[in-house]
């Protein structure tokens, strides 16, 4: 897959961000290889959004490793898109920020 380049990004950043669903991430890292702008990361699932799962989708990350991903820069999206179609379990999807 070809990179993007900053240039064909859709937007100015902050007015997009990806939205990672927790109960479908397997933390499996292909957004943050493909990501121009480094917006995501992969580490263990904070215990309060564990806590908040049900027991179907804790025994999931159980399996996976308990790791996620956040996006602890969600703030420098451009809204290139690489992300979403990039993640095997269709767990991200890009949403104007409020």
């Amino acid at each position: 897959m070809r990179e993007k380049s900053a240039a064909e990004c859709k937007q100015m950043p902050g007015v997009i961000a990806p939205v990672v669903d927790l109960t479908r991430c397997e933390g499996k890292g292909d957004c943050m290889e493909v990501c121009p702008e480094n917006v995501f990361e992969i580490r263990r699932i904070d215990e309060a959004d564990y806590r908040g799962l049900d027991l179907m989708h804790r025994l999931k990350l159980r399996v996976h490793g308990m790791k996620v991903a956040y996006t602890p820069n969600a703030h420098a999206c451009r809204s290139c898109g690489l992300c979403v179609t990039a993640c095997p379990e269709r767990a991200i999807k890009l949403a104007r920020t409020a």
